[in-house]
Parts: C-alpha cells; sequence; structure tokens
C-alpha cells in the first residue's frame, strides 16, 4: 500500500526527527527490578516534598538520575547496558515517580487531599462536612483523620478502592491505548512532536556508552591485542561523523545537567537547608510564583497577575510546537485585556479587591471562563472531528484507488514492522470490553443500582472514553496537545438524577487513554519491545502502593499537610477543593431530601448559555479562517491551551519559543536544533532532579530525627 501524501510539511519534519529502528528488543531485566526499587526508596520522598513545596515535580528528574547511576555502575562492571535495557529502566522509573502535580508520590498522595477535603474551608461552607462515605474516605472527625494515621482500618477500604482502580487502568491502557497507537502512528502517520523528548534523552546516554566502547576498542586495537566481539563491531560501525554527532549530544544532555543542579540549588536548595534551622524555610526564588494580582488590581481589576521564575518553562518552549505557544500568549495576552473589561460592565461581579491570584481565578471561572472554556473545548474538539473526518475520506479515497496494486493479503492493520510487540487488535477491544464492565460493577455496588446511572455509566465506558480518547491521541500526534470535553462527567450526573455528592466520588469508567498513543511512539522510536514494558509496569505497580503507603503515612504524620511549609499544596489544593465542591454541590438534596432545581445550584449559576456559545464560535470561526488562508491550525489548539489561564507561567515559555524560533534554528539548523532541544530539557531535569533529591532528603532525615512519629 502506498504511504498516504503528508501535507503539512511542519508535521513532517517532527515525524522524521529520529530514524525508525530496524530491530526490536526485549530490555526487561533485573536492572529494571533493582531502579524500580530504587525510585521507591531514594526519589520518592524526596519528589513529594518537591512538590508539596514548590509545586515541581522530580518526576522526569528521578527518571533521569535513576537511568544514569545504573548505567555507570553497569559499565563499570563491564556489563554496559543496551539502548532497549536503559529505556525499559527509564520506563519503570517513570511508573514509580510520575505523579498528578497536585498529588506526588504515588497514589496515596490523593488519600491525603480526602482527608483535607472532607474538613476543608470550602466543604464546611458548602454544608458537605459529614457527607462524604466512607469508602471515600474517613469522617472528618475521625480519630484516622484527627490523628492522621494511614493504618487505621478505616483506611482499608479506600486504600482497596485505589489499588482496583489502578489495575484495571493498566489493562486499558494497553488495550485502548495500545489500539489509538496503531490507528494514529501506523494508520494516519501523524508526528508526534514531543515524542523525541524521552527517545533522544535515552538515546543520549547509549550512544555515551556507545563511545566509550568504541575508545576502548581503538586503544585496544592500537595495542595488538584482540577485540571482544561487541567492541570490534562497533569499532568498526563507527565513523567520525558520527562519533561527533553522539558526542555532541552527550556534551548537550551534560550542559542541560549543570544548568539545572545550579538553578536546582537557589530554586529548591536554599528552602530545604534553611529549614533545618528555621521555623519556616527561605525562599530565595518564591514558590509556586509571584504573586502580583493585588499589586495590579488598580489597572488590572479582576485579573491574577504574577510570574513563575523556572527554567524549566524556558526549556519547554524549546520543544513545544512554535505556533501552539503562539496561540497559547494570545490567549493569555486576551484574557488579561478582556478581564478589567468584563469586570468593568458587571460580567465578572464576583471578584473584590484584595483577593490574590486563586480566589481571583476562581471567581472569574464562576463569572465568565468556565462557560467559555466550556465552549472552547467544544469547538476545538468540533473541529477536530471535522479534519478527522476529512482526513478519514482522503484515505478512504487514496485507497480505493490503490486497491489493485495492493497484494491480496494487506490490509492497514498490520503492524508495519516485526518484533514491535504487537497482538491482535481483536484481543485488545475484548480485553477493554471486559474490564470496562468489571468496572461498571464496582460502581453499581458503591452507589446502588439506578437505571440513568447504570446507562451513563455504560456510555463513559463504551463511547466517550473511546472517542476522547482519540480526539486525544490525534491531537498529539499533530501538536503535542491535549484537549477534553469538560465537564461531561458533570452534565452526565446532573441529568442522571442522582441525588448527593456520592456519584462524584465512585470510580466511573470515564478516561482519557490519549497519551498512551504518544508513549507508544516513543518507545518505538527507541527500538524496545512493548511485552518488556508491561513486564516492568506488573513489578512496579505493587511496590509503588506499599511505598507510597509508606511514606505519606509517615510525611503526614510529621507535618500537617497542607500547611506553612508547604506553600504550593496551600495555594493548588485550596483551589481544587474549591472547584470540586462547586461541582459536587449541583446534586445537593434540600432538608426534605429532593434535589434543588440546577440553576439555583451554584455550577447552574455559573454556566452561562450565551458565553458557553461565544466559546464554541470563536474556536471554530478561527480554525476555518486559519485553515482557509493556509495558516497554522495548531495557533487555535494553543488558543484553547491559554484562555482564561495564569499568565504566570507564560512569560518564559514565549520567550524560550522566539529564541528557538528566531535565533537558534538559524543558528544550529531547525532539524538540528529540534533534536538538541529534548536532550539539553532532559539534562536539565535531571540537574534539578539531583538538587531536589539531595535537600529533600537532608528535610526527611530532619524530620524523622525530630518528631519520631513511629
Amino acid at each position: 500500500m502506498a504511504k498516504p501524501e503528508v501535507t503539512d510539511k511542519e508535521l513532517e519534519r517532527y515525524r522524521t526527527l529520529l530514524d525508525m529502528p530496524t530491530e526490536f528488543k526485549d530490555g526487561f531485566g533485573w536492572t529494571t527490578v533493582a531502579g524500580i526499587l530504587f525510585c521507591g526508596l531514594i526519589m520518592m520522598p524526596g519528589g513529594i516534598y518537591l512538590s508539596l513545596m514548590t509545586g515541581n515535580q522530580i518526576g522526569m528528574a528521578g527518571q533521569w538520575v535513576t537511568v544514569i547511576l545504573f548505567m555507570e555502575v553497569a559499565r563499570r562492571a563491564m556489563k554496559p547496558l543496551s539502548k532497549q535495557n536503559l529505556v525499559v529502566l527509564l520506563h519503570a522509573a517513570w511508573v514509580m515517580m510520575a505523579a498528578n502535580a497536585l498529588f506526588p508520590g504515588g497514589p496515596m498522595g490523593h488519600l491525603v487531599f480526602r482527608a483535607y477535603l472532607v474538613g476543608s474551608e470550602a466543604a464546611r461552607d458548602a454544608g458537605m462536612t459529614g457527607l462524604f462515605p466512607g469508602w471515600f474516605a474517613p469522617s472528618y472527625d475521625s480519630e484516622a483523620i484527627l490523628r492522621r494515621n494511614f493504618f487505621h482500618e478505616e483506611w482499608l477500604v479506600p486504600i482497596a478502592i485505589v489499588f482496583a482502580i489502578t489495575l484495571i487502568s493498566l489493562v486499558k491502557k494497553y488495550t485502548l491505548g495500545y489500539f489509538l497507537f496503531r490507528l494514529t502512528s501506523d494508520v494516519e502517520r501523524l508526528p508526534f512532536p514531543l515524542a523525541p523528548i524521552a527517545a533522544q534523552g535515552a538515546m543520549a546516554l547509549a550512544e555515551a556508552d556507545d563511545n566509550v566502547d568504541a575508545r576502548r576498542a581503538e586503544e585496544e586495537k592500537e595495542k595488538g591485542e584482540p577485540l571482544p566481539e561487541t567492541a570490534s563491531e562497533t569499532f568498526e560501525e563507527s565513523d567520525p561523523h558520527k562519533k561527533k554527532k553522539k558526542s555532541d549530544r552527550w556534551r548537550l544532555f551534560s550542559l542541560g545537567a549543570y544548568i539545572g543542579i545550579a538553578f536546582g540549588f537557589l530554586q529548591v536548595g536554599i528552602p530545604a537547608v534553611t529549614s533545618l534551622f528555621l521555623a519556616k524555610p527561605f525562599y530565595l526564588i518564591p514558590q509556586p510564583f509571584i504573586d502580583t494580582t493585588t499589586a495590579t488590581e488598580a489597572f488590572l481589576p479582576a485579573t491574577p497577575t504574577g510570574v513563575a521564575l523556572d527554567l524549566a518553562v524556558l526549556f519547554m518552549g524549546f520543544v513545544l510546537p512554535f505556533w501552539s505557544v503562539i496561540g497559547t500568549f494570545i490567549a493569555i495576552l486576551l484574557t488579561i485585556i478582556l478581564n478589567p473589561l468584563l469586570h468593568h460592565f458587571g460580567v465578572l461581579q464576583t471578584w473584590q479587591p484584595g483577593m490574590d491570584t486563586v480566589n481571583t481565578t476562581f471567581s472569574n471561572n464562576l463569572d465568565f471562563w468556565l462557560s467559555f472554556s466550556l465552549g472552547a473545548a467544544f469547538g476545538i474538539a468540533a473541529v477536530s472531528i471535522w479534519s478527522m473526518v476529512k482526513d478519514v475520506k482522503a484515505k478512504k479515497a487514496e485507497l480505493m484507488k490503490k486497491e489493485s496494486e495492493r497484494e491480496a493479503n494487506e490490509d492497514i492493520w498490520t503492524p508495519p514492522r516485526k518484533g514491535r510487540g504487537d497482538y491482535p487488535l481483536w484481543i485488545a477491544l475484548s480485553a477493554y470490553i471486559v474490564i470496562s464492565i468489571c468496572l461498571i460493577w464496582m460502581a453499581i455496588a458503591l452507589l446502588g443500582f439506578s437505571w440513568n446511572i447504570f446507562f451513563f455509566l455504560v456510555f463513559f465506558a463504551f463511547v466517550f472514553t473511546p472517542f476522547i480518547s482519540y480526539v486525544n491521541a490525534r491531537l498529539l500526534g499533530i501538536a503535542g496537545q491535549n484537549v477534553n470535553i469538560p465537564h461531561v462527567k458533570e452534565i452526565a450526573f446532573i441529568a442522571s438524577g442522582a441525588k448527593g455528592i456520592d456519584i462524584w466520588l465512585a470510580p466511573v469508567p470515564i478516561d482519557n487513554f490519549g497519551d498512551m498513543a504518544q508513549q507508544f511512539r516513543v518507545n518505538e522510536l527507541t527500538g524496545v519491545s512493548f511485552w518488556s514494558l508491561l513486564k516492568a509496569d506488573l513489578i512496579a505497580i505493587p511496590i509503588l502502593f506499599l511505598l507510597s503507603l509508606g511514606f505519606w503515612a509517615f510525611i503526614w504524620k510529621s507535618d500537617p499537610v497542607p500547611s506553612s511549609f508547604f506553600p504550593a499544596a496551600q495555594v493548588n489544593w485550596e483551589l481544587h477543593a474549591k472547584n470540586s465542591v462547586l461541582m459536587y454541590s449541583s446534586t445537593m438534596t434540600d432538608e426534605d431530601g429532593n434535589r434543588r432545581p440546577f440553576e439555583e445550584t451554584e455550577l447552574g449559576r455559573a454556566i452561562k448559555g450565551p458565553v458557553v456559545g461565544a466559546g464554541f464560535a470563536t474556536m471554530t470561526v478561527l480554525y476555518t479562517i486559519l485553515s482557509a488562508f493556509g495558516l497554522p491550525v495548531m495557533l487555535v489548539y494553543g488558543l484553547m491551551r491559554g484562555f482564561g489561564q495564569l499568565p504566570h507561567y507564560m512569560v518564559l515559555e514565549v520567550v524560550g519559543a522566539f529564541l528557538s524560533r528566531f535565533y537558534l534554528q538559524k543558528r544550529f539548523g531547525p532539524k538540528n536544533f529540534l533534536r538538541m532541544a529534548p536532550t539539553l530539557f532532559a539534562g536539565y531535569m535531571t540537574g534539578v532532579g539531583l538538587i531536589g533529591m539531595a535537600t529533600m532528603a537532608l528535610r526527611l532525615i530532619a524530620s524523622a530525627v525530630s518528631t519520631a512519629p513511629f
């Protein structure tokens, strides 16, 4: 079958950044198991403290620190790791270190947030205190909460449910996620512009080992001594151009690491060290950002302002598609202009002078941006579907035209490369159906049976989740962006007639596995068999649960979370609690047990039909105009990312995008720099991770000695 014609040259540039490997190998082994234990015992506690204090994640850095350490140990033991070993080790480290920015350190972090939520000020103000079910979290006045004790019997059911959901999600990502990868990468040949980040980082490390082998082989050859088989092959296959390319990539990785170490000491090292002898840590660089909202409210009323001083944001501007960043910048700029005007005309009426970033953002969402974002998300989904349908029609026409040229046994679903770890798609779809039925049964067992609720659970599992996952897989393949249709779950819950807040807390089969398509693409670029990744997951997940429980139990027992020692958690958890309670309020009942009319709830008053329509029209019109004039449609996806969001993180990201586009790409060449930037960024995160691990470990030791909670 002829390959489909690629009409967007910029997308094809990203598609061909790396050459496709000629073979795929299994990289799982005892090194992987040792790396899992290292991440859990050494990196996880530091990652928890780093995220709670600064809002940053040690996740990516923890992965690279693990890989570098094990690579060096293996090389000194004269048993260097293969590229596939390094990639699987990197994946295992990702499983152990991956975390939501709000709840780091494995699944127990979210349970600590639940303990905060059930007794939070937001829940008390909404009259929800005491209404949270026991399978979600213990009561706000129970010993398990008051004594901050994770090993209390009242936590058994919530922990068991979280573990079951984690296993179900694992099955889904290797079934539906794999199916989406085959569709978007093998069939549609989308470029996945962010996929080379992890791929090139791992390759930089592997190639460093290759250079060492080549130099050793050259020395042995000069001495006239026999060469080991692998070293001889490396020497014979190397040439000056390849060796220079590999050396340059390693130097870039090292440069990024040095920058990360220097900045990481200022950002997280100083606060961690000063916290050892001061009542409160000293932040040379305010965390998580410098909040100037109250200082600028005189001329920018109802507008959250501030800046995050983080070089990671600058490096992110290097690697993201340029027009996507520009679209986000335009959206942020329009938000800053519109907010004062909307306040002047009485639209943003909830805001009051003196509100900080959190309260300003939440009040603006209630009055305008929640509705506008809802419409904009529907708009971006609509144009994505329209583009998808158009491409599918074009592909179908091409296939019909080339039908006579195809072999009888050729079809678009045949895996393009042997040894990659592919398996029949009917097995993937069947396993997804079975595991989704299990999750539906769990939700019904917790909520009680209702035909309305049962209908929506089936809809989520077999209609919405596959749909939104495919939309996101396609957006990641084109622009490296995610999009979600907000409040679909909320609308379904309201329409189901459910009463109380239990429906919001139950495990429901609504997920987005679009990012799995990109993850499979990353591993394809590095020549790793997909089965080795599954082995790593099966070992890592149980260990992750046990260590997450232990560390979070210790940290929570030592200090309340959030508290003044954890400034990022104080900001982020408060806003998240406010938004959560807003949603829960839509199904609250009155004293007689009757549901309040939706328009009388806080959420009902926040959603405004005309504003939703304006958001939808804005996105669809912009997409139509850009397509008509041949302008980059990635601008639309960037706009979706920025409307109503905080400007704090955009300044350095835009600087990075302009620096990349108009200086660095001209100096080094567009394709060369796009290859260099991910390696530099990975090195930077490694450097920050080294500082974060060391300084947070000091804090952990100090807490253990001073409080001795156990």
